[in-house]
């Protein structure tokens, strides 16, 4: 998939490196900024995606493809929008492009997250379920997991 257009946003597969600084400013600020490199964000197999305005990154996510259940899935890592630009429909049009993405693109249809808890209503807007009591993950805070199947 190429990109989408919205006026002046632009949504599209992009590199590590165009999303990383965001990822770390809204996701990691305050630790070292190799804690916003993630296992696996390297491999052939991951992919990252981004929203750009005027181009400025202001939306960021990566899948992993990696396991739910013993089943292929991706995970979802390293969401973010730009401060900004919260609440503008950022996060609910990425999730929208990566899907359509996945749909015409790859055979693994199930997505999988570790959701910071105050993100959790926004996910379950977009079809996700919650399949896991709160935990804590000690850098980033409460979290549940979620899935969805496309």
């Amino acid at each position: 998939m190429q990109e989408t257009r919205i006026g002046a946003t632009v949504i599209r597969p992009a590199s590590f490196d165009e999303i990383v600084a965001l990822r770390y400013e809204v996701l990691r600020a305050g630790l070292p900024p190799e804690a916003a490199v993630f296992p696996g964000d390297h491999e052939p197999t991951s992919r990252h995606y981004g929203t750009f305005v005027d181009g400025r990154n202001v939306g960021c996510a990566t899948l992993h493809l990696n396991q739910w259940l013993d089943e292929p899935a991706w995970q979802l890592r390293g969401m973010a929008t730009a401060p900004d630009f919260r609440g503008s429909g950022i996060g609910r049009t990425i999730l929208q492009f990566i899907e359509k993405d996945l749909l015409a693109h790859h055979t693994v249809h199930l997505l999988w997250c570790n959701a910071r808890v105050p993100a959790a209503g926004f996910y379950q807007r977009l079809g996700w379920q919650i399949v896991s009591d709160q935990f804590e993950i000690p850098t980033a805070g409460p979290h549940f997991r979620m899935v969805k199947r496309l």
